[in-house]
């Protein structure tokens, strides 16, 4: 796998719950052998939020998580718990640099309470996990998959994301160099 040093850095992106991100760099640490740590939680900016769409420009985002890079990152994951989109789409799970440091997961749309659904704890983590490993993936120079059970398969809808594994297929793995 790219570089030999450097952890994880998980960047909270207005509040996020310290169990999740602990689960969440626990998990992280597994399937990609790198320590984590979390940052200090920052604020979502205001000049991101667009109110007719009730949602934040993850472009914007995105770009103010590049300001949390620092010596013995090896990459930076930000978690925002609000609805995002970028141009051209009209949400986004998350965004990733293609072979940049830097990812952004978005949970409001993961929660099933979002659309309309009982709270599904362990669903919603499931859901966290598989989105935060396929940006990891990006910044690592993955592109989608065409495998729909591997993590970096594209999901345009929940179901797509329910559907895969958060695992990268043996073709995305042995591109990590990751034994299978």
């Amino acid at each position: 796998m790219e570089g030999s040093s450097g952890s994880l850095l998980l960047v909270p992106l207005g509040a996020a719950e310290p169990d999740l991100l602990r689960w969440l760099g626990e998990r992280l640490e597994e399937a990609f052998g790198r320590s984590w740590k979390v940052a200090e939680e920052r604020p979502l900016p205001a000049e991101s939020y667009f109110p007719h769409r009730q949602q934040y420009l993850s472009d914007h985002l995105l770009a103010r998580l590049r300001q949390a890079d620092a010596p013995g990152v090896w990459r930076g994951l930000g978690i925002a718990d609000a609805d995002l989109y970028t141009p051209g789409l009209n949400f986004v799970f998350g965004q990733a640099s293609l072979a940049g440091r830097f990812a952004l997961v978005a949970l409001a749309r993961l929660r099933p309470a979002f659309h309309g659904q009982p709270e599904d704890e362990a669903l919603f983590r499931g859901r966290v996990l598989k989105e935060a490993m396929h940006e990891l993936g990006h910044t690592l120079g993955l592109g989608h998959c065409r495998d729909g059970n591997c993590v970096m398969h594209f999901s345009n809808t929940l179901a797509d994301a329910d559907f895969k594994r958060a695992r990268f297929c043996s073709r995305c793995g042995r591109r990590l160099g990751m034994a299978p």
